[in-house]
């Protein structure tokens, strides 16, 4: 619920003039081989008359042409798509955490040349990765220079706190009038990571197990759609606005997290008064 926080993915620091040095953290961004970083390399030579070459040279491996000649250069193995899209999924996940923890700053061009050298890679990925941020309004492109951090105020908080209580309020009533008390207990140790990583202060970890918790609370109802749909919004809200965020503390996280207590046992005991005043206020606050 909140502003949850996720562990950081932190990024080396840059001399590169303009883009502030990120905190270096516990992301593990594989080492890109040649398969990886080669890839705009090889799209850079692959010219007509190189194809053309290569196809002869595919021809002759299996006997179309009728010739075989030794010293001729084995045929490169298919691209790994699947090593390429998992960088570029780790970069993802270590933007998104960089930006809850406050290392992306609002307002601030990011280049994914500069970045792709902080996380050892090249900049294709990590041009991939702020699309998909693009896309989730986190950042906006700004032409030949990068991506720049979506400033967001106060009131655009409130108004995800709105749209969340709207969505989420009454899915939780009903499923509280419907699902067992067994059930809400297997929820139980979810409840409690959020806990303990609200003790740890971090906000960025803290976020990962807020969403876990909500995302194992709505999937009660069997609707992957709105799963999906209350997941962004509170991705969203655990962006800090402009100026730092709202509640940073760590005794507010634990304040936060002692909430998702406090929501399963009414679920559990099935006290909908409890259950409508604690979500429509956890949701107030998180603005």
């Amino acid at each position: 619920m909140k502003h949850g926080l996720h562990a950081l993915h932190g990024l080396p620091g840059s001399a590169e003039a303009g883009v502030p040095a990120l905190r270096t953290g516990e992301v593990r961004v594989p080492a890109q081989t040649r398969s990886v970083d080669a890839l705009d390399a090889l799209d850079a030579v692959e010219t007509p008359a190189v194809l053309d070459a290569d196809r002869e040279r595919g021809d002759a491996a299996h006997g179309v042409r009728g010739e075989h000649t030794h010293s001729e250069r084995p045929i490169p193995p298919p691209r790994p798509v699947v090593q390429r899209a998992s960088v570029r999924g780790q970069i993802v996940d270590a933007l998104r955490t960089a930006l809850v923890a406050g290392e992306l700053k609002p307002g601030q061009v990011y280049s994914a040349p500069a970045l792709g050298d902080r996380f050892g890679v090249s900049a294709t990925p990590v041009r991939e990765a702020m699309q998909q941020l693009a896309l989730e309004g986190a950042v906006e492109v700004v032409p030949n220079r990068g991506f720049r951090v979506v400033q967001r105020g106060a009131r655009d908080l409130s108004e995800l706190a709105e749209v969340r209580a709207l969505i989420e309020v009454p899915v939780m009533l009903r499923l509280a009038r419907t699902v067992p008390a067994e059930r809400w207990a297997e929820l139980r140790p979810l409840a409690d990571d959020t806990v303990r990583a609200a003790s740890t202060g971090c906000r960025a970890t803290y976020a990962e197990s807020d969403r876990a918790f909500h995302r194992a609370v709505l999937s009660l109802a069997g609707n992957a759609q709105l799963v999906q749909v209350a997941e962004d919004l509170h991705r969203r809200a655990q962006w800090p606005p402009v100026g730092g965020p709202v509640r940073h503390g760590r005794a507010d996280l634990v304040a936060d997290a002692a909430e998702h207590t406090a929501l399963l046992d009414a679920l559990i005991a099935r006290d909908l008064d409890v259950v409508r005043s604690l979500v429509n206020e956890h949701f107030a606050g998180s603005a």
